[in-house]
């Protein structure tokens, strides 16, 4: 039915066989054959098939304790949305207890079956087995993913029923286990969307929608599921920084059992009285919010209403959701920028086939001061730009007759590693940079990229900052940060505590691994939103280029092209526009369904607005 194989139990051969039938999977053995439709054998592991179902079977009469063990695992990786059949091999009281939903414990391989020979006494009605693996991840009662290592040992203990002789679980762990290749079958990571609420008081910019990446059970009703993880609110990773539209307290109306576009693809979600009183631009960013989740699930939405006390409350399409809020970055960049053979801020169009490359306007396209690396600001009229000693960081408007000025920025590291990263903007206009002085290492916010840099407080640091990007959001940063030699990218939370008659304090808080098979990150840019395009080293390994979602998982679907010799890379959160890297080659980019290409042999540091 579908578990792994490596290194757990053996399946029992009833298991082994699946047939379909009008989209249907069933297990020989214990389970009735269909009585009409297309009969053949498929793989116990089905193929992606937002058709096919996988259904457990019961337990068989007189199965043995390893047999119910095998089967309640087998079940467990099926797409019975309750968890139902898996309740067959409990006994009613672990039936009662058991929370399957609490969380998912993800092994690299099925779990191992060991017989617990410790608590296995004389009494013979009784019998306790050990689940074992290397741990993988966990997700969580919220449906957030965090990887995990380690060993895992879990007990599962069987007992023999007095009325009718069966052999049934009656103690387990919590949750569900399962091995990764049934994780990922079963499993697809959707993203909530929330509205940033970490901008500064007074800003005219537009709301910005955050992506929250939870997993759900892709073949069990992913549609329903998101809505009520929606309606639940942000995991507890993201609730500091965004806010919901949604009033407190609202769900589904109780009567609603499964949501199901039309042939148009319109969603109507009737909601609970809760959301009965909100006016018509609150119910537009709820309704903003849902188009933006539900947009990338199958099928897809291109229009929500929302009902509640038994009426329309507003209805919203894709086109106007995105004049509610912003999904990405504001706007789509104009051109892509890097350093030419002058070390001077050049540009082509974004998505361009041609070089053409031409000076920025100002003086940062003049090369009176030549540069080592360069970032413009999301609107693109500013630009950032650090020495070619690293020891500078020069601001300027990007239009003709600019004045450079005096740096912004001045870092007193005694050697080109040990001064400034390459700076990033966030979608508030203010400009992030690290100094990575030894003697004086700090991560630095310049508001407006002008006055003052504030320091920004990140407690869990443990190590050097090596490089910054912001999201387009302004709610997350990833980190590159090195340690004992080790480079790994870290991705934080941008926390703004905002004081009247004061500055405004930011710390980053709450760093986690987002590539953990990696131990040496050289460079990383953000290309989506939940995702990073990044370039590393897993252990014993060759340098690689892949992509890494913002959670730590791994997302589906293959890595860009290999490619030689690559020390930067470039990526925007408009998925639309290409990926560009600084390699061997020069500058280059990577088109859709195309192979790496040259765009300028002499070439450096390139970049998206951002």
């Amino acid at each position: 039915m579908g578990a792994d194989r490596e290194g757990g139990a053996r399946r029992t051969p009833a298991r082994a066989v699946a047939y379909v039938a009008c989209g249907v999977v069933l297990l020989s053995g214990c389970a009735s054959m269909p009585d009409h439709g297309d009969l053949r054998g498929v793989e116990s592991t089905p193929r992606q098939d937002a058709q096919v179902r996988v259904f457990a079977v019961p337990p068989s009469e007189d199965a043995s304790p390893p047999q119910i063990v095998q089967g309640f695992l087998e079940a467990l990786t099926s797409d019975d949305p309750n968890y139902e059949t898996a309740k067959q091999y409990l006994t009613d009281a672990a039936r009662k207890s058991w929370k399957p939903q609490r969380t998912t414990t993800v092994l690299a391989n099925a779990p191992g079956l060991e017989v617990d020979w410790a608590a296995n006494k004389e009494d013979s009605d009784t019998f306790a087995f050990l689940l074992t693996g290397s741990r993988v991840a966990t997700v969580d009662a919220e449906q957030s993913y965090a990887p995990a290592s380690g060993n895992y040992s879990q007990q599962v203990r069987l007992k023999r029923e007095r009325k009718t002789g069966q052999w049934r679980i009656d103690r387990l762990p919590q949750g569900v286990v399962l091995g990764q290749s049934d994780f990922q079958r079963n499993y697809m990571s959707v993203n909530k969307y929330y509205l940033a609420s970490n901008t500064a008081s007074g800003t005219s910019a537009q709301l910005a929608a955050v992506a929250d990446p939870v997993y759900v059970r892709q073949r069990v009703d992913p549609t329903t599921q998101v809505v009520r993880s929606l309606l639940d609110g942000p995991t507890r990773w993201l609730d500091p920084v965004v806010r919901s539209s949604f009033p407190t307290g609202t769900r589904l109306k109780d009567d609603v059992a499964s949501l199901t576009p039309d042939d148009h693809n319109k969603l109507t979600v009737p909601l609970n009285d809760k959301a009965a009183r909100v006016g018509l631009a609150k119910c537009n960013e709820m309704a903003a919010q849902l188009l933006f989740t539900l947009q990338d699930l199958a099928p897809a939405v291109d229009e929500i209403e929302l009902q509640a006390g038994g009426a329309e409350l507003c209805a919203l399409d894709a086109d106007a959701a995105t004049a509610v809020a912003t999904r990405g970055p504001a706007r789509s960049p104009e051109y892509l920028y890097f350093l030419d053979g002058e070390h001077r801020v050049v540009r082509i169009r974004s998505g361009s086939k041609t070089a053409g490359a031409e000076p920025v306007p100002g003086p940062l396209g003049e090369g009176t001061h030549t540069l080592r690396s360069v970032a413009v600001s999301r609107d693109e009229r500013s630009a950032a730009g650090v020495s070619r000693d690293g020891g500078e960081l020069y601001v300027a408007r990007l239009e003709p007759g600019a004045a450079l000025g005096e740096p912004v920025l001045t870092s007193a590291g005694k050697t080109e590693d040990d001064r400034l990263t390459t700076p990033s903007w966030d979608q508030q206009g203010n400009l992030w940079v690290a100094d990575r002085d030894p003697a004086h290492a700090r991560l630095l916010l310049l508001q407006a990229g002008k006055g003052e840099p504030l320091e920004v407080a990140v407690p869990a640091l443990d190590g050097r900052i090596k490089s910054v990007r912001v999201a387009a959001d302004g709610v997350r940063i990833a980190l590159i940060v090195e340690k004992d030699g080790e480079r790994s990218l870290l991705v934080g939370r941008i926390d703004l505590d905002e004081k009247v008659g004061e500055r405004s304090t930011v710390t980053v808080r709450e760093l986690h691994n987002g590539a953990p098979d990696l131990e040496d990150v050289t460079t990383v840019s953000w290309c989506g939103d939940d995702q990073l395009v990044v370039v590393g080293r897993a252990k014993g390994g060759v340098l690689q280029l892949r992509y890494a979602q913002v959670d730590g998982s791994t997302p589906k679907g293959p890595a860009p092209d290999a490619l030689t010799g690559v020390k930067e890379i470039a990526a925007s959160e408009d998925e639309r526009l290409p990926l560009v890297a600084y390699s061997d080659d020069g500058i280059v980019r990577l088109p859709s369904g195309a192979q790496w290409q040259t765009v300028v042999k002499e070439g450096s540091a390139p970049v998206y607005p951002g």
